[in-house]
């Protein structure tokens, strides 16, 4: 906040302090509420007062005078920065003028849009519009077509339309293109080698996803004396290729990640380099940053090294692969996938016993046909070979950051994941009590002991996927920072992102910061407000890409649901309102909503004390974590929800 005298006292804030800056949110019935950390509640913001602002704006928030027992209300004065740069849906034509219906239910008002502005959109296309003038919050903003997208409920239109209101393109400007187009005949030099450790001879393998078409780290393995090991930690070294002060750097710094949809890769470096000349393929000789591990049998480190290497990756597993090699005790690189899987087992064992929380939920995977609707929805299963590849990554992440921090002080971007709220906790708390748990809370918050005892008491119960997710819920979000303050869920002092450059930008950075310290060099403390808008700019594009990831995800569950109607499921409540329940198909995690009137022969309503939707006459109960049988009732793709009722 930028007044130094803003207290957090809630009497105190209304008082002296007129103006709050923060993001908006806005509800389906187009009221607006500004949240702050410096205060308590959420400012709302009535629909005449919103003057422009539109879901997840920073805005400038005037405060109305408090009133006693009533919400501080207040009005947006200044809209600091927009969070989208334009908007998809759908164009339509009524009385000779076109407008455009935004399929962001958040989006609260259409845009009018100029004939000569229709970049030759025909009425019932979808387009992606940028709002090019608004000054008056009582009349319409006026648009332009920016691009055509093509017909609703095609499934590329639909995809491209996700990425493109998240921020996210899959054609690179010209400028970029130009400036990759001199890799197309690179090879690695005596120059590129220099100060370079040569690993070439290590036995060395990658382990990724069937469909990965990236490969940006791998792992060696080498028997060491006295029953020690030497693990290799190899990640792609992106930052060698991507340097400051170009237009491949800003664009991937613009981006900020690679987006994973349902049916495509959005990715944050040009194919020649992501799928390429970074990619760590088997049989070739590529150019890597590298923790190397002296381990023991009971994977405490005993030595660490980091620094430039090449390696050259003798085979490519797929997590299944190496599963089954480390099941049937054969196969290629059984003895060191062998030595590893305990090793990681060794590693895991030891964070939690530091208090790392366990918080594992399950993913959904679609089959999708030629065309991209899906025929199938099942859940990912993670194996040990996944677990392996984790704790490792987790290691390079941890030790790279506790390596910096070393010595002198140096600017850095941690990954940091702050304490959890007192107010999220005491609600969980009282959550929790619903269904009989207990969960230690003291005035210092909740301890990650606490919440893994509750966590292992839930394993077998109906209602544990519900309560994991109220667990999370209740989470801060981690993220970039120059500012180390620990990663709670991790139970990690210093923690970092330095093993996946080849899709996030923050990892690229690291690396950048790892070799200038290694060489001792420094960076004068009047640039390190630099590292830290690249730390602000990654956490928010990351969040970006997490939503469009879940919005083809849920496009795709409604898009499933819709060639079902009046098919039955087991089904899950996931939650309760007083509209209706939530509930979960228990195989495909499609949640929909079974609405208070299709729940039968008696006048529902919800007990918020309750956490339950109960009849009146019969005084049935509802709650989360109730199974119950569901029948397809209907799947809006345009509103993008499920409808179900009793089986």
């Amino acid at each position: 906040m930028k007044n130094k005298n803003y207290s957090k006292d809630k009497t105190e804030i209304k008082t002296t302090q007129k103006l709050i800056e923060g993001p908006i949110s806005i509800s389906g019935k187009g009221t607006g509420y500004v949240r702050t950390k410096d205060f308590k509640d959420s400012i709302e913001v009535d629909h005449a007062h919103l003057n422009t602002a539109l879901q997840g704006d920073t805005v400038l928030c005037k405060l109305h005078s408090f009133k006693k027992d009533k919400a501080q209300t207040g009005e947006v004065v200044k809209i600091i920065k927009r969070s989208k740069v334009g908007f998809a849906g759908i164009i339509e034509k009524e009385e000779g003028i076109y407008f455009f219906v935004p399929s962001d239910p958040k989006m609260y008002t259409d845009i009018i849009i100029p004939e000569n502005k229709l970049n030759h959109a025909k009425a019932g296309q979808k387009v992606f519009v940028k709002i090019s003038e608004w000054h008056d919050p009582l009349k319409a903003p006026i648009g332009e077509v920016a691009q055509v997208l093509g017909q609703p409920g095609d499934n590329n239109v639909e995809m491209t339309a996700i990425a493109l209101e998240k921020g996210f393109e899959a054609d690179f400007p010209k400028k970029v293109e130009e400036e990759v187009s001199k890799f197309k005949h690179f090879q690695i030099t005596e120059k590129d080698l220099k100060d370079r450790h040569d690993l070439r001879g290590m036995t060395t393998f990658t382990i990724d996803p069937e469909d990965a078409k990236d490969f940006d780290d791998a792992l060696s393995f080498q028997k060491l004396p006295n029953n020690e090991f030497e693990i290799g930690i190899h990640i792609a070294d992106v930052s060698h290729f991507v340097r400051p002060n170009t237009a491949l750097d800003d664009e991937a710094y613009r981006r900020g990640t690679s987006v994973y949809l349902v049916d495509r890769t959005i990715p944050m470096l040009p194919e020649i380099l992501s799928n390429e000349l970074c990619s760590l393929k088997p049989e070739e000789d590529k150019l890597t940053m590298s923790a190397i591990f002296t381990l023991d049998r009971k994977a405490n480190v005993k030595k660490s090294w980091f620094g430039k290497t090449i390696i050259h990756s003798q085979k490519r597993f797929t997590y299944e692969e190496a599963q089954k090699v480390i099941d049937q005790k054969h196969g290629h690189f059984y003895q060191e996938l062998h030595e590893l899987n305990i090793l990681a087992k060794h590693l895991k064992e030891k964070r939690f016993a530091e208090g790392a929380i366990a918080l594992d939920q399950d993913e959904v995977k679609f089959v999708l046909d030629a065309n991209g609707v899906p025929l199938k929805v099942t859940k990912k299963i993670r194996q040990d070979t996944n677990k392996l590849i984790e704790e490792f990554m987790l290691l390079a992440n941890r030790r790279v950051a506790e390596e910096i921090a070393r010595g002198n002080e140096k600017v850095f971007v941690y990954r940091i994941h702050d304490l959890p709220e007192a107010e999220k906790i005491n609600e969980l708390g009282k959550f929790l009590k619903k269904f009989g748990y207990h969960l230690k809370i003291s005035k210092e918050g909740v301890t990650a002991k606490a919440l893994n005892d509750l966590i292992k008491s839930l394993e077998g119960k109906v209602e544990q996927d519900v309560i994991k997710t109220a667990i999370t819920r209740s989470m801060q979000k981690a993220i970039y920072s120059t500012k180390n303050i620990g990663h709670y869920g991790l139970a990690f002092t210093h923690y970092t992102h330095f093993t996946s450059p080849i899709r996030r930008y923050p990892d690229t950075v690291v690396h950048r910061l790892l070799e200038l310290y290694l060489k001792q060099g420094r960076i004068s403390k009047e640039k390190w407000h630099e590292y830290q808008t690249v730390s602000n700019t990654s956490s928010a594009r990351e969040k970006e890409a997490q939503e469009a990831e879940r919005a083809s995800i849920k496009y795709k569950q409604v898009e499933y649901m819709q060639s079902r109607i009046g098919q039955s499921y087991d089904g899950l409540i996931t939650g309760v309102t007083d509209r209706g329940l939530f509930v979960e198909e228990k195989e495909t995690k499609c949640e929909g909503m079974i609405r208070l009137r299709d729940l039968g022969d008696d006048y529902y309503f919800y007990d918020e004390k309750e956490f339950a939707v109960i009849g009146k006459k019969t005084k049935k109960k509802f709650r989360i974590g109730d199974k119950l049988k569901i029948k397809v009732k209907n799947a809006d793709l345009k509103k993008k929800i499920i409808d179900y009722v009793p089986s």
